[in-house]
């Protein structure tokens, strides 16, 4: 009974959300927030949406309560304003690359004076420019690659790049609490050197890998991770790890 109140709840939200959209409103209120969230029409946004608050991939025991958290690949904010409100003591940087999903992400967050923001791209190394690259994806799949590799026809914007590390030290954060990562494809650069100092102290990765945009993401993440006595869990597109060394 309880799995069938679940799926009607579901279908119940999908229903709403897919008529509001299709009205052109793009103001949305759901009892779980706080504050209302704003979606665009006509783009990935909605998906994202349903994924967040109507199927609840993120909704999920990471075994603590997390002070400070790293989302990495916010988008327009739904995963920042999904932990802000489970956790709202926490401290969030949201990293977002692409220009109009950064705008709307401040626009999603302005009222949470816990979530900060960074406009920049993550990466294994600091202070690179890397574009941002719209290969047909949606708003919810813009690619970041090195501003030297040749052959970038949809250049959209440039940014700098940004390590975990330079977060960490930024805080003065000896241990990280929750990383989320979904950064459609960069994560094959970000774990394949300078991870030795962050990886083994952070406690919980949620991480979605994106094979299919950049070939090899999942081996370059897992031959990392494997140096370390992390659990894996599964929650739809992502992978949940723990970390039994902290």
């Amino acid at each position: 009974m309880k799995r069938i109140l679940i799926r009607l709840r579901q279908g119940f939200r999908f229903l709403y959300i897919n008529t509001l959209m299709a009205l052109g409103r793009n103001k949305v209120r759901i009892p779980e927030l706080i504050f209302p969230i704003y979606l665009r029409p006509k783009s990935s946004d909605i998906l994202a949406f349903h994924q967040i608050f109507t199927f609840k991939e993120y909704d999920m025991n990471f075994g603590m309560t997390p002070n400070f958290i790293i989302d990495a690949g916010a988008n327009i904010g739904l995963s920042a304003v999904f932990f802000s409100n489970k956790f709202p003591n926490a401290t969030l940087v949201a990293i977002e690359p692409e220009k109009n999903n950064f705008d709307a992400l401040r626009k999603n967050t302005e009222n949470y004076p816990n979530v900060l923001l960074e406009k920049k791209a993550l990466s294994n190394q600091d202070n690179l420019f890397f574009d941002v690259i719209d290969k047909g994806y949606g708003n919810w799949g813009f690619v970041t690659e090195n501003k030297n590799i040749k052959g970038n026809t949809k250049i959209v914007d440039t940014v700098q790049t940004i390590t975990i590390d330079a977060i960490m030290a930024t805080y003065n954060l000896e241990y990280l609490d929750l990383l989320k990562i979904d950064i459609e494809g960069a994560e094959k650069i970000l774990f394949e050197s300078n991870y030795e100092i962050w990886l083994p102290k952070t406690k919980c990765l949620l991480i979605e890998l994106h094979d299919g945009i950049t070939k090899g993401s999942s081996q370059s993440f897992f031959k990392a991770i494997s140096k370390y006595d992390f659990s894996y869990f599964n929650r739809g597109e992502n992978l949940l790890f723990i970390n039994n060394a902290i």
